[in-house]
C-alpha cells in the first residue's frame, strides 16, 4: 500500500508539464556555479533578477496566446515600438502618465489589428504576425531615423524599476501579472474557453464558446504586455533604443515551449512559463560568467528547447508507466 502511494505521488510529479524545465533549471545553474562561482554570488543573482520580468512578461502573454492555438511573432516589435511612441509623446509636449498609457493602447491595438487580420481573413496567425514583425520594426526605424529619441527627464522610474535592495519593482510587476493571469487561466470560465479554444475549436463553438472574441483578446493581451514589457526596459536602462527588443519573439516562444505549453494549442501552464523564463535568462547569464562568446546563448537555447520538449515527452511517459 505504501508503495503503491509513493507511486502515485511520483506519477503526479512526474505529470506536470512544469517538472522537465525545473529539471533543466537546476541542472543548468549547477553546471555554471560549478564553472563559475560567483554566478550565485549575491551580485550575479540581483543582475539576473533585473532582467527576467522583461522577458517573463512577454512570455506569459505568449503562453495565453499560444494556449488558444494561435502565434505571435511581432512581441519583439511592439516591444520596441511602444517605448518609442511614449518616448515621442512626450517630446512633443504630452504628459508622462499619458504617454505611457496611450503608448500601451497602442500596443493592444496592435494586438487587436493582427486578430482581426487573422480571424477575419482566416490567415494563420504565423504569417499575419511575421508581416506585423517587420512591419512594426520598420516603423521604428521610420519614426526615429535609427537614433533613439530624447529621453525625458524626472520621469517616475522608480514606480516601475526602483531597486528594493538587489530586487527591482519590475520583478513584483511581473509576479503579480503571473498571479492574475495564473487566476484567470485556471479559475476562470475565460480560462477554460481558451483551453477549449486551443484544443478543438468545432466542439468549443459546439459549446456556444465564442472562439473569435477569446482569440482576439488574447492577441491583445499579448501586445499589450509586450509593449509594457518595452516601458519596463526602457525605465530601466533610461533610453529608447530602436533595436529594443530584436530577437525576443524567439525568446519568448522559448521559454514558452520549455516551460511545457503545447506548439499545437490546448495545452499549456503560466508556472512553466516563468521557470523557462528563468532557464534562458540564468544561460545567458552563465554563458557571460563562464567567459564564452557570445553566439554560444543563441545555440544553448535552441538545444534547451529541443532537449525540453524531448525531457517532457520521456517524463510523462514514465508517469503513464507507474501503477497507482
Amino acid at each position: 500500500m505504501e508503495r503503491s502511494s509513493w507511486a502515485f505521488n511520483w506519477r503526479r510529479v512526474l505529470l506536470l508539464r512544469e517538472t522537465s524545465s525545473l529539471i533543466m533549471l537546476f541542472v543548468v545553474i549547477i553546471v555554471f556555479f560549478s564553472i563559475a562561482p560567483l554566478f550565485l554570488s549575491k551580485e550575479n543573482v540581483g543582475v539576473v533578477l533585473e532582467i527576467i520580468p522583461e522577458l517573463g512578461i512577454v512570455a506569459l502573454g505568449v503562453t495565453m496566446l499560444m494556449i488558444t492555438g494561435e502565434f505571435d511573432l511581432s512581441v519583439g516589435s511592439v516591444f520596441a515600438f511602444c517605448p518609442i511612441m511614449m518616448a515621442l509623446f512626450m517630446d512633443w509636449g504630452m504628459n508622462s502618465v499619458l504617454a505611457v498609457l496611450c503608448a500601451l493602447v497602442i500596443g493592444a491595438g496592435l494586438g487587436a489589428l493582427n486578430g482581426f487580420i487573422t480571424l477575419t481573413f482566416g490567415i494563420p496567425s504565423f504569417i499575419t504576425t511575421l508581416g506585423a514583425m517587420l512591419i512594426w520594426r520598420g516603423g521604428v526605424l521610420l519614426l526615429t531615423g535609427g537614433w533613439p529619441p530624447p529621453f525625458p527627464v524626472g520621469m517616475f522610474t522608480g514606480a516601475l524599476v526602483g531597486k528594493i535592495g538587489i530586487l527591482r519593482v519590475s520583478l513584483f510587476w511581473f509576479g503579480i501579472i503571473t498571479l492574475i493571469l495564473w487566476f484567470i487561466l485556471e479559475r476562470t470560465d475565460f480560462g477554460n474557453w481558451m483551453f477549449a479554444s486551443g484544443g478543438n475549436q468545432i466542439a468549443a463553438r459546439a459549446m456556444g464558446i465564442d472562439v473569435r472574441r477569446v482569440k482576439l483578446a488574447n492577441f491583445m493581451l499579448c501586445s499589450l504586455l509586450a509593449g509594457f514589457s518595452g516601458v519596463i526596459q526602457s525605465f530601466r536602462l533610461e533610453t529608447t533604443l530602436p533595436s529594443m527588443g530584436n530577437g525576443l519573439e524567439m525568446e519568448a516562444i522559448a521559454a514558452t515551449v520549455i516551460g511545457g505549453t503545447a506548439l499545437s494549442g490546448g495545452v499549456g501552464t503560466l508556472i512553466g512559463t516563468v521557470v523557462g523564463s528563468f532557464l534562458i535568462r540564468m544561460i545567458d547569464n552563465g554563458l557571460i560568467m563562464a567567459r564564452a562568446p557570445s553566439y554560444w546563448f543563441r545555440v544553448f537555447i535552441g538545444i534547451a528547447t529541443i532537449l525540453a520538449v524531448i525531457l517532457n515527452t520521456f517524463v510523462r511517459e514514465r508517469a503513464k508507466k507507474l501503477r497507482c
